[in-house]
């Protein structure tokens, strides 16, 4: 540790560190633009300039290491002046529009020209101008004349995004900020380019102009697409969802997004919207209030239970629902003497119950791994923070390995990248498990008998070598026809590598669907025998059979043959085979739980007030139980639900108890591969019904690729 003196107080940092780092330790604000706590230090600014003893002139508090002893003083005449001539020369340029600029009132530039700007200017020049560049639908350029150069969003492309797709070109007052390696910024996290630039040189495109910042209310949110469960901040006005920015949560995101968690809340308030009851009477849709809506629905699973019984009453629920909605699903359900409830809709393989599958370690641990094997998943799409996490590692020495169908471009060093069709992974997991036991001379189970190749070789050694490794199964190993044994092989290997292991796992809520028992317990039917027709009444809770489902378009038919199908969606949606819509509130409307990959538990409550009849889907339920009769559902709040699902002695903990999350698997080690379809995997804007109606998302290069693909 050095220890400085910082304005009359003593600091102690690490070795290392600049000035501005022990600035933060001892809360004393230095103005600054391009330095951000995420990114390099570019020092190009210059903004920070403080004074520092002994030193012949001020100097940038981002670029200047802490030495034993120093003094540093940030407020005298001589810092404040440097200051002051900084903020002068930054303004030459700059067009001085605050009134109607689309950043005015969260300005960085703002703020700094309020505390050290002059009243006039000794530069006379005519001001540069930079022509706008459309680089894609979602991060406006039209006022890049704007831009002071501090390049953030330079350094975040290079380093967090993986890919420096804008770059500065000229020099001087010639240089400008523009697109480098082809006409659109591509990056799943690009977005965040648009926190982080300080002047509003980088706007939201599907935001601009639709509200000024101090008109807007913060409410705090959870993302309810991947299972990184990022937090939120929903800005609403009037009602409205207009804007959503990151909560910073270290542990968690830290301070980024994915674009799919910021634009998505277009579709809230889309055309698609479904804002009261409908049944469809002889082919033709009515709108109808709820009690007669709820009615309907009541006597018609009561016919269907009375003539076919009660396992002929099923449900397919989305792992994108709340924690509340998924229980109270499973209690009618169960209440009704029928297992037959699914979130596993785009699986492959089912098999009995075992235990809650999850990440196997944290997600901040993702950050410090020292080597890592990602097997079946398009990491940087499917999962764009981990993606970032392990990104970071790689850039401190992570090896990083890939097996998969096809060889993707993660934006960071792979050390070895095996691509091989889906029903040679077991195969390939055999030769990896062969490398292990060779170099640690331990006996292979019993159905292993492969050669083992160069590539196994690396990632077993890399495997066996340092402290902080990881196995991790992605969406393509979720949903793959020999799910079970791969993860019986990967626990092998884990076991004599010492590695962790376990589930990306795909959704907001895939660890939550999984605690709550939103699958066949017992004799029930799974959602591939539910999509197949085997249940005589089906409901849909929060999901798109031919989009969300390996059935996809078959689903319709199959579906069509079901004697009652009823919906609960917040969008008009399953229209060929539904027989009843019911509105229920997207994650804005509606308080509830998400339980994201690490087991971390995380509640919300709604931002808005539902749009027209919607009605929260747990409510929705609870009285549907009532209507049929179920006991022991009369809970008045989302809390009390959550409180039975978690017990009244969890309520305040963060994650799940440490006893249910178990990615232990007793399934035998069958290595012998077999011909199978590769597994179906959602594409990045495909996920769910939220990110699909997002008229800015598709418009993405993303979101040109099919919905449903080979596994990743």
């Amino acid at each position: 540790m050095v220890e400085i003196e910082l304005d009359g107080q003593k600091v102690e940092v690490v070795e290392g560190s600049m000035v501005i780092h022990a600035a933060e330790k001892a809360n004393v604000y230095i103005p600054h633009f391009c330095y951000h706590k995420k990114l390099s230090i570019a020092a190009s600014c210059r903004m920070c300039l403080v004074d520092v003893e002994k030193a012949p002139k001020p100097m940038p508090a981002c670029a200047t290491p802490v030495t034993q002893g120093m003094v540093v003083r940030t407020k005298t005449e001589k810092a404040i002046k440097a200051q002051q001539s900084v903020m002068e020369f930054l303004l030459i340029n700059h067009p001085l529009d605050c009134p109607i600029c689309d950043q005015g009132g969260e300005c960085q530039l703002q703020d700094l020209a309020v505390g050290y700007g002059g009243s006039s200017s000794r530069y006379s020049e005519e001001k540069r101008v930079v022509q706008a560049k459309d680089i894609g639908p979602l991060i406006s350029t039209e006022e890049m004349t704007r831009c002071i150069h501090c390049t953030r969003c330079v350094r975040f492309g290079a380093e967090i995004g993986g890919d420096m797709e804008l770059g500065m070109i000229n020099r001087g007052e010639h240089s400008e900020i523009t697109t480098i390696k082809g006409d659109s910024v591509d990056s799943e996290l690009s977005g965040n380019m648009i926190d982080i630039c300080p002047v509003g040189a980088l706007t939201s495109k599907p935001f601009r102009y639709s509200a000024r910042t101090w008109e807007l209310s913060r409410r705090k949110s959870i993302s309810p697409h991947d299972s990184t469960g990022a937090n939120l901040i929903v800005q609403v006005k009037n009602h409205k969802v207009m804007r959503v920015v990151p909560l910073e949560n270290e542990a968690v995101n830290e301070c980024w997004i994915a674009d799919r968690d910021r634009f998505s809340y277009e579709a809230l308030n889309g055309p698609d919207r479904l804002t009261r009851p409908m049944l469809k009477q002889g082919g033709q849709w009515q709108e109808v209030d709820w009690q007669t809506a709820l009615e309907y629905v009541a006597n018609g699973i009561k016919s269907v239970r009375e003539k076919h019984g009660a396992d002929a009453v099923g449900a397919l629920v989305s792992p994108h629902s709340t924690l509340e909605e998924l229980f109270l699903a499973s209690r009618l359900i169960r209440g009704l003497g029928s297992d037959s409830i699914d979130y596993r809709l785009r699986h492959a393989e089912f098999t009995p119950f075992e235990g809650v599958r999850w990440l196997g370690t944290s997600i901040a641990s993702l950050s410090t791994l020292q080597s890592v094997l990602v097997f079946g998943s398009n990491l940087r799409k499917d999962h764009p923070l981990f993606a970032q996490r392990i990104r970071q590692a790689a850039r401190h020495g992570c090896a990083v390995h890939a097996v998969n169908s096809v060889a993707y471009d993660w934006a960071m060093p792979v050390t070895t990248s095996v691509v091989v069709p889906a029903s040679g992974w077991m195969r390939m997991l055999a030769q990896i498990a062969a490398a292990v036991a060779e170099v640690k001379a331990i006996k292979l189970p019993q159905d292993i008998a492969e050669t083992v190749g160069e590539p196994a070789r690396a990632i077993a050694a890399s495997l066996l070598a340092g402290e902080r490794k990881a196995i991790l199964l992605g969406n393509g190993a979720a949903h793959h026809a020999q799910a079970s044994s791969i993860l019986a092989l990967v626990q092998w290997i884990a076991t004599h590598t010492g590695a962790t292991f376990g589930y990306l796992s795909e959704a907001a809520n895939t660890v939550g669907a999984q605690f709550v028992g939103a699958q066949p317990l017992g004799k029930g039917f799974n959602a591939a025998e539910m999509l197949a027709g085997k249940v005589k009444a089906a409901l849909l809770l929060n999901t798109e059979p031919t989009l969300d489902s390996v059935a996809g378009v078959r689903a319709t038919l199959d579906l069509s043959a079901v004697d009652m199908v009823v919906t609960l969606s917040p969008f008009k949606t399953n229209l060929e085979f539904s027989d009843v819509l019911l509105p229920i509130a997207p994650f804005t409307e509606t308080a509830g739980t998400f339980v994201n990959a690490e087991g971390r538990v995380q509640s919300f409550h709604a931002v808005v007030k539902p749009l027209g009849e919607t009605r929260p889907a747990w409510k929705v339920l609870r009285v549907l139980g009532n209507l049929l009769e179920i006991p022991d559902m009369e809970w008045e709040t989302a809390q009390d639900v959550l409180s039975t699902v978690l017990g009244q002695e969890n309520l305040q903990n963060s994650h799940l108890p440490v006893h249910s999350l178990h990615n232990e698997t007793s399934v035998p080690i069958h290595a012998q591969a077999h011909e199978c379809a590769e597994p179906v995997v959602a594409a990045i804007y495909q996920l769910d019904s939220l990110v699909r109606r997002s008229p800015a998302l598709q418009k993405t290069v993303d979101a040109h690729v099919l919905s449903q693909g080979a596994a990743a």
